[in-house]
């Protein structure tokens, strides 16, 4: 399993990687990748919102990590924060190629924040395609408006 976080681009095919627990220009460690995955999700907000309320916690413990609901619930709008992981996950699954798969599943691909960017984490079956694919390091954004949440996530190899 390999996160990291970044989101400065340099080019096609080469971005500027930020060094665990940096933040800040003066702790980018310039780095050249190809990208080898790239996925992108808009998620509708009240879709999200809407199955929370219906199915509870079923629907959250189905989809998210325990430390992801924990984080969603801490936040004033939560369902904002579910969405935008939502979206995250799908994005994951497209940039894998798989899509939901009974090895690609939900909780297999988590979102994290530790004082800077989201990070990916990715466990069993979607640690197992990251690893086939060459993959060695993962970028994601997430950001929300009114009613949609987007994320998109890039999967990066060794130049």
């Amino acid at each position: 399993m390999r996160s990291i976080g970044a989101q400065i681009g340099a080019g096609p095919h080469a971005v500027a990687r930020q060094a665990k627990g940096g933040a800040g220009v003066g702790s980018m460690i310039s780095s050249m990748s190809n990208i080898i995955g790239l996925g992108l999700d808009a998620t509708d907000i009240p879709r999200i919102a809407a199955a929370i309320s219906r199915y509870g916690d079923r629907f959250v413990h189905r989809v998210f990590t325990e430390g992801e609901i924990a984080y969603c619930r801490r936040r004033r709008h939560p369902e904002v924060h579910f969405a935008g992981r939502f979206a995250a996950k799908e994005a994951a699954m497209k940039a894998l190629g798989t899509g939901h798969t009974p090895e690609v599943l939900w909780r297999t691909v988590e979102v994290v924040r530790g004082g800077g960017p989201p990070r990916l984490l990715f466990h069993g079956g979607a640690a197992r395609r990251f690893q086939a694919l060459g993959a060695r390091s993962s970028l994601l954004t997430i950001t929300h408006a009114e009613n949609l949440a987007l994320a998109e996530v890039l999967l990066l190899s060794e130049a």
